[in-house]
């Protein structure tokens, strides 16, 4: 599983890019693939919080993982695709920032993260075949520290899109930021906001997908 959109730059054939096999395939079809900067949503979220522990789900290449770590954090990236991870440790290598990112090489179907481990939960553009995306998003929720936030970002089920890279992914692997709101607990979580937003335009232009973000960010009690 994995999920970020920076952007595209090369084009490849279309198929279904919810594969370990298929994203590897992708990440091999050109020196980089994405653009390397952050993706939006994190940085207007992130830029106010104080550094700590954090984990960034489907890290793909590394850009918000790269990006944390230049602001002070300690990231744990993980992603299915042990290409891409490959690619962001060398980046961070030739950023001096190896010692703040731990690539992990985990599937998130299946993959737990430490529970209350971290100050900031990330996760990005997912998309899988989705054995049990609800199970998912609550290990990924519990990984969440008190006082931590969750920022999930995606595209709402039921649109079609393809991006730069004419991969193409069904409306099944797409969910919205009301659907993980429902797995977590009211008890556990204040500050919980569901938002549709406009994606950057460079972002839209470069993927080729003008589809809105759909944005959930919760504060663990």
């Amino acid at each position: 599983m994995t999920g970020h959109e920076h952007g595209h730059r090369h084009g490849s054939p279309r198929q279904p890019a919810i594969t370990r096999d298929s994203y590897d395939e992708l990440y091999r079809s050109a020196p980089a693939v994405w653009t390397g900067r952050p993706n939006g949503q994190l940085v207007r979220e992130a830029s106010h919080l104080l550094p700590g522990r954090a984990l960034d789900a489907g890290a793909g290449e590394g850009g918000d993982a790269l990006w944390l770590a230049s602001r002070g954090w300690r990231v744990t990236a993980v992603d299915f695709s042990p290409v891409a991870l490959g690619r962001g440790a060398a980046k961070a290598a030739e950023l001096l920032l190896t010692e703040r990112i731990e690539w992990r090489h985990e599937d998130l179907e299946t993959w737990a993260p430490p529970e209350a481990a971290f100050d900031l939960v990330t996760a990005h553009y997912l998309h899988s075949a989705w054995t049990d995306r609800d199970a998912m998003f609550r290990r990924l929720a519990a990984a969440v520290a008190p006082g931590g936030t969750l920022l999930v970002v995606g595209h709402r089920h039921g649109e079609e899109w393809g991006h730069g890279h004419a991969h193409a992914h069904e409306a099944g692997a797409l969910y919205a930021a009301d659907d993980v709101a429902a797995v977590l607990d009211p008890a556990q979580w204040t500050d919980v906001v569901t938002e549709t937003r406009d994606r950057d335009p460079g972002a839209a232009h470069r993927t080729g997908n003008p589809v809105p973000d759909t944005v959930l960010v919760a504060r663990r009690r």
